[in-house]
Order: C-alpha cells, then structure tokens, then sequence
C-alpha cells in the first residue's frame, strides 16, 4: 500500500501541484497561531507543550483516520487517505519553480534576474553576489529543499508506515519543519509574539526529528553520485564539533552534496575551515558551475528512483512472505 500510495501522490504532485496560498498551508498557519495563543506562556515546559500539540497532536489524527478507515471501511480509501495527506506534506513542485526559474535566468545570462529570483526565494541580501555565489548558494538551498520536501518525509512515512501507523510520519515531519521555520517568523513580524522558549523546544525538536532523515538522504546521494566522496565528506563534517545541534543536518546533507557531485559548496568549505588549497588532493572539489545545477537535478531524480526501487522490493517482499 504504501508504494502505490506514495507513487499516485507523486504523480498527481507533478500533474497537479498544490497552489500557493493553498487552503492546507493557510489552516497550517491558522492552527501554529491558536496552539502559540493558547499554550504559549513563556516558559520551558509551555514550549514543549505548545510544541506537542501543534506537531504530535495532527500526526495523532492523521493516524487515527487511517486506522478507522481500514477497520470499518476497507484498505482501498485507507490508501486514498495516504496519498491525499502525502499529496499535502511532499512533492518537488513546493520549491522546485523557484530552482527553475533562477537557472534560467543564468543561463540566459540575465545575473540581475538570478539575484532577485534569489533574494525572493531565500529572504536574502543577493544584490553583491557574484555569479559564482548565486550558484553555489541555489545549489545548497535546493538539496535542502528537496530533502525536507521530499526525502525526509519519505523517510518518516515509510518508517511508521511499515510498523502500520499510516501517514503519521508524513504529518509530523511535515509540521515540524513547518514549525520550526514559522514559529521564528511569526516572533519577528506579528503579535503576539511566540517566545523564546517555543522557538527553542521546535529548534531542537527538529534537529531530532530530522536526524535519521538527513543521513538517509546523505546515504542516498552518496550511493548514487561519488560514493567515496560523499562519505569522505560526511566524515569530516561529522568529526567537527560545529556540526552538532540543530544546524548540524543541514550542514551534513551539504556535505555529502558536494561530494557526490564533486563540486565545492562554501557550507562544506566553512564547515571544514579549509581552503582549496589546504584540502587533499583527492578531495579537491570544482568551483560551482551552472553545469552543476543540472547536475543537482540529476543526483535527486537518482536518488528518487532508488527510493521507489527500495519501496517497492520492500512492497514484494511483504506480498510474497
């Protein structure tokens, strides 16, 4: 079930992504705001449990649907369930426009284009960087996007769904990432403000909850672009001490990125506090190049099909035991 559950919704994602301003994304906003009003009250333990509401409490009913659902009504709207709630929380279209669109700006050699594409992408200062960094900087943008859009759900779906609990783990991957980058938002720019201890709990709840997903998307790059590389990469990450707490995920998919399309990401490279030139000669990295942005594309498709390669062994594994 989960294979062709997870295959329809991709497929429908592609054919018919969901809106900007969607009415799913709008209630996900309306509901961090209420749990922020009504739980929020500053301190530690208040944070967690605003925390747990917003994130556990959704993913508690996702579930509970789904076990209804293949009680009293049968395993074919069970299904449709899944992919309805995967249609919601995956899929490359959420980000993929904004990936598009720069690249062809800079193919087109329109740099001014490609900054402000960036800069309205990414909510950053790109009116000074070169094309060099416009590069470099859509490069690791985009593997983020696509693991915490795409591969990291896929990982907590699959994982609880193989133990029966359904699309629970699309759900609450979904909203704590969702949480851990609206909640800092809304404390900046609205009132009433989420606290300090609210952002904290959905910071460190996230660096948790996105631990096992990033080293299977790390895994997953690694086995389908430059394997020695990637791991020689992540191995140097991991061994650094900045690469703990809730940036470390980030900054390890990063890693393994530049490995395994052998090109040079300055998050690796800060990381490592190395210059190219204090780097071994086998681990020498290219400069980004707009060749690397279709090498991206390509590291991710790769990585995709292995997933459904992987599904679906596991899927005739459990029809045929």
């Amino acid at each position: 079930m989960s294979f062709f559950s997870l295959l329809l919704a991709l497929l429908i994602e592609q054919a018919r992504p969901l809106a900007r301003g969607n009415a799913v994304h709008a209630g996900m906003r309306s509901w961090l705001r209420w749990v922020v009003r009504k739980l929020d009250a500053g301190e530690t333990s208040h944070g967690w449990l605003a925390w747990s509401v917003a994130v556990v409490l959704p993913a508690l009913i996702a579930l509970g649907i789904y076990w209804l659902l293949c009680t009293f009504v049968g395993w074919p709207l069970a299904m449709l369930w899944n992919v309805a709630v995967l249609y919601v929380t995956l899929g490359f279209r959420q980000f993929s426009h904004h990936f598009t669109a720069i690249r062809d700006a800079l193919e087109g050699g329109d740099e001014v284009e490609a900054r402000r594409l960036l800069a309205e992408w990414r909510q950053i200062d790109a009116s000074e960087l070169p094309p060099r960094e416009i590069i470099r900087h859509v490069l690791e943008f985009s593997v983020l996007a696509a693991h915490r859009h795409v591969f990291g759900v896929l990982s907590w779906f699959i994982v609880l769904a193989v133990l029966g609990l359904g699309p629970a783990g699309a759900v609450l991957y979904r909203l704590a990432e969702f949480v851990t980058r609206y909640w800092p938002h809304v404390a900046r720019r609205q009132a009433p403000a989420v606290s300090e201890a609210a952002c904290a709990a959905a910071a460190r709840a996230w660096h948790w909850v996105d631990w096992l997903p990033a080293r299977v998307t790390a895994l997953a790059f690694a086995v389908v672009g430059s394997f020695e590389d990637a791991v020689d990469n992540w191995r140097r990450y991991e061994s650094l001490p900045e690469s703990e707490g809730p940036a470390g995920n980030d900054g390890l998919i990063v890693a393994a990125t530049a490995g395994a399309i052998n090109v040079r990401l300055g998050t690796t490279a800060m990381a490592q506090g190395e210059t190219q030139e204090q780097m071994p000669a086998a681990s020498a990295r290219f400069e980004p190049q707009l060749a690397h942005l279709r090498s991206i594309v390509g590291l991710v498709w790769r990585s995709v099909v292995l997933w459904m390669l992987l599904l679906a062994l596991l899927t005739v594994a459990r029809l045929i035991g």
